[in-house]
């Protein structure tokens, strides 16, 4: 059986495409899941911001102020640590 060279090619290029297609399709799915985990990422360090602003509309004592601070230190740092789980975990998988 003679096969067709031409015919041969053409069906290697449309493989390429397909992988191709199939490589970008996979892309696209991690671009979207990491700008929803980065829009999350946000969302929490508002959050946060808007809590300290409203412990700072409270009258309390010395202390309590001292423990709010050291409340939203750390859920900042938390958050901080979340964000560098988010970097690390989509930057390994574009290596």
């Amino acid at each position: 059986m003679h096969l067709n060279i031409s015919y041969y090619k053409y069906l290697n290029e449309n493989q390429l495409i397909l992988r191709g297609k199939n490589e970008l399709e996979c892309l696209n799915k991690q671009d979207a899941e990491w700008a929803n985990d980065w829009k999350v990422i946000v969302e929490i360090f508002d959050t946060i911001d808007h809590f300290e602003s409203l412990l700072k509309k409270l009258d309390m004592p010395f202390l309590r102020e001292i423990h709010q601070k050291v409340l939203t230190l750390n859920l900042k740092k938390y958050a901080w640590s979340l964000q560098n789980y988010i970097i690390e975990k989509y930057s390994n998988e574009y290596i």
